[in-house]
């Protein structure tokens, strides 16, 4: 067909081809950065990807949803990668190699992730919902923390492993969202190696630099 063919073809009903939801969590993050996450609407999303509010929610169950939708797919990348790790490699640099490994970015996706990460430690709406998220982000290491050590995944030390992994994790992303000097894998490894060294000395000099 030739461009003035396509000109004159009638347009096409429904779902705009190539809309998915990694498009429309693209668009709805540079909507919400632009005008608020509280002022931004679903309507205004949906209107700006072409699609229809029914067609929104098949993809997201909330607007705040939208702001989870990388970080729901880690869990899934963790949960394969601890199942993948040979059993020789020490349980805590296991635990930094795979989430460092999890959080690998390209340059050019820097300014998004950091748009995200933001309006996830900004806005009301998205922190109201944050509990199921980061509770299931833990359990992924509290899970391997337990196979490793033969204890269930709520017994003491794995849920106290999963739970100050998260802790120095999210210290981490904060750091970096504020910061323009570095790759986010340098805070994750730098926070990950002061905890499985107890905070000692060298590794609190090491981090104090960020």
């Amino acid at each position: 067909m030739t461009p003035d063919e396509q000109d004159r073809a009638p347009a096409r009903r429904g779902r705009p081809l190539g809309t998915s939801p990694r498009a429309v969590e693209l668009i709805a993050i540079r909507l919400f950065t632009e005008q608020g996450f509280e002022e931004t609407t679903v309507e205004q999303i949906a209107a700006e990807a072409g699609i229809s509010r029914r067609t929104f929610f098949r993809y997201f169950e909330s607007k705040s949803a939208v702001l989870w939708y990388q970080f729901d797919g880690e869990v899934e990348r963790l949960r394969l990668a601890f199942s993948q790790v040979p059993d020789e490699v020490e349980l805590m640099d296991a635990i930094r190699r795979v989430v460092v490994a999890a959080n690998v970015y390209l340059a050019q996706d820097a300014p998004e992730l950091r748009a995200r990460m933001n309006l996830l430690g900004t806005a009301p709406g998205a922190q109201a919902s944050a509990g199921p998220h980061y509770d299931a982000w833990e359990r992924a290491v509290s899970e391997f923390a337990g196979r490793r050590m033969g204890q269930p995944a709520d017994g003491l030390y794995p849920l106290a492993i999963g739970r100050a992994t998260l802790a120095v994790c999210r210290a981490a992303f904060d750091r970096w969202v504020i910061s323009a000097d570095s790759d986010l894998t340098v805070y994750l490894d730098l926070a990950l190696r002061a905890l499985s060294a107890g905070f000692a000395p060298a590794t609190a000099e090491a981090g104090a630099q960020r």
